[in-house]
């Protein structure tokens, strides 16, 4: 086959081949785009969540929502601080009183030593959550507002709730 018509043949699929690879725009999935995460990492000072697949980064979500005392690792029930460490997303709640929850698996063992050395409990309850269930459709609370939880807008929960599994580890960092 000659040259000129291995090209002829060819050309289709190179054009089709680059507009895969083409940018993504206007807020499009990329196409190879991975059906879950693998691991979450929550950048507390970014106010950032990223979900990782075989260590690519392939979602981020910012504006996060922390609760009222956000600096710092939580340590005892009613400090409004949301932990930081690992940790492994272990269920989900689809009947919360906020728009979905998954559940986050504070307190650890260290956690929980730790409280008691002080003679305190470390809490628990902690959740990646949506909005407060009643509030208007499109609407989000203002500043940190939860009680050491993380929130997100509605359609983001949704989004998570698609692309995390029940035993996904978690990375929360200040």
């Amino acid at each position: 086959m000659s040259f000129s018509r291995t090209l002829l043949l060819l050309g289709p699929l190179v054009a089709l081949f680059g507009a895969c690879m083409a940018p993504i725009e206007r807020g499009e999935a990329p196409l190879n785009r991975p059906e879950k995460a693998d691991f979450v990492l929550i950048d507390k000072s970014a106010r950032t969540l990223t979900l990782f697949s075989g260590g690519t980064a392939f979602r981020r979500i910012s504006g996060l929502q922390f609760g009222d005392s956000p600096l710092g690792h939580k340590a005892f029930e009613g400090d409004e601080r949301t932990p930081e460490g690992r940790y492994v997303l272990d269920f989900r709640n689809p009947s919360s009183a906020y728009h979905l929850s998954i559940h986050i698996s504070y307190p650890n063992a260290q956690d929980r030593a730790f409280a008691a050395k002080q003679g305190r409990s470390p809490g628990g309850a902690i959740f990646i959550h949506g909005q407060p269930n009643g509030l208007p459709e499109g609407q989000r609370m203002q500043g940190d507002w939860t009680d050491g939880c993380i929130s997100v807008s509605n359609a983001e929960i949704e989004e998570l709730w698609n692309l995390i599994n029940d035993g996904t580890p978690i990375e929360i960092r200040q």
